[in-house]
């Protein structure tokens, strides 16, 4: 008798019922009425966007001849100079107002308070005019005719600077607020400086409220320069303007003033878009 192994094969047991056996199956909502908005906002869209491109008035072929000549990329450079200086100058002293306002000093804060108050309530345009008649008031400064030291770029930058620190005092205050007091108590129990505790523990975390608001001013700014074309400052505007007052094709040209703008405007979205992210990091956000 030959020996022979058994092998048992195990019953498979019985595969358990599904939980939710026996109870209504859940069907996704329709949302026809979202696609049907859907789709005719994009029909829209493809109609807008057909009309301006097969439209010969815009005249894409004079676009394309100007976009980069040298009278414009040399208004374009003078758009970002301007804009930039403005920024830094602006921030330097909306800094300093904004540390005034948190101040102890009742005369600072009342100080800081007014310049705010007061550039804040003035249109930017009446602004700049004023400064560029300021020799009507002061025709001399420090012994120097005033109509030679402030001649239209410096009244371009001194008249949106001013304008500029108003607005980037609050936009710092408003950051500086945001730190919860429990940090900066902190700070002092480690025996950390003044200067340490600025640079290390409040400015880090007020940087996550000040970007944002900061980069929109900064998008502001740039478009915001187009209105010293007003006191004969070649910008990017200005330069555009000299041109289609030779040629008189106005639509062309405001249409290479404004594709440039476009493309700056991005190119500083996207450049804001890392700056928060970086700021914004150990954060739920």
């Amino acid at each position: 008798m030959s020996s022979q192994t058994l092998i048992k094969i195990p019953k498979t047991p019985p595969r358990a019922a599904p939980a939710d056996a026996g109870l209504p199956r859940i069907v996704p909502q329709r949302r026809t009425g979202q696609w049907i908005a859907a789709a005719l906002v994009l029909a829209l869209l493809g109609l807008a966007v057909n009309s301006v491109l097969r439209n010969e008035a815009f005249q894409w072929d004079v676009v394309a001849d100007y976009f980069t000549t040298t009278a414009v990329l040399r208004g374009l450079g003078l758009t970002l100079w301007l804009t930039a200086l403005v920024m830094v100058l602006g921030f330097a002293l909306g800094t300093l107002l904004a540390v005034m306002r948190l101040s102890a000093n009742p005369v600072l804060r009342a100080v800081s308070w007014g310049y705010v108050w007061l550039f804040r309530s003035m249109p930017i345009l009446v602004q700049l005019l004023f400064w560029f008649n300021i020799g009507a008031l002061y025709p001399h400064i420090l012994g120097i005719r005033t109509v030679d030291l402030f001649g239209p770029v410096t009244v371009a930058v001194v008249g949106l600077t001013l304008h500029e620190a108003a607005y980037a005092a609050e936009v710092v205050r408003g950051g500086i607020l945001s730190v919860d007091r429990g940090q900066i108590e902190a700070a002092q129990a480690l025996g950390l400086g003044r200067v340490r505790r600025w640079r290390r523990i409040v400015l880090p975390q007020a940087m996550r409220s000040i970007v944002p608001p900061a980069g929109n001013m900064l998008i502001g700014t740039l478009k915001g320069t187009s209105i010293v074309s007003v006191i004969a400052v070649q910008d990017l505007l200005y330069s555009v303007q000299l041109v289609y007052h030779r040629t008189y094709q106005v639509i062309p040209l405001l249409l290479v003033a404004t594709l440039w703008y476009v493309v700056v405007t991005s190119l500083l979205s996207v450049g804001q878009h890392y700056v928060e992210r970086h700021y914004a990091r150990g954060t739920g956000r």
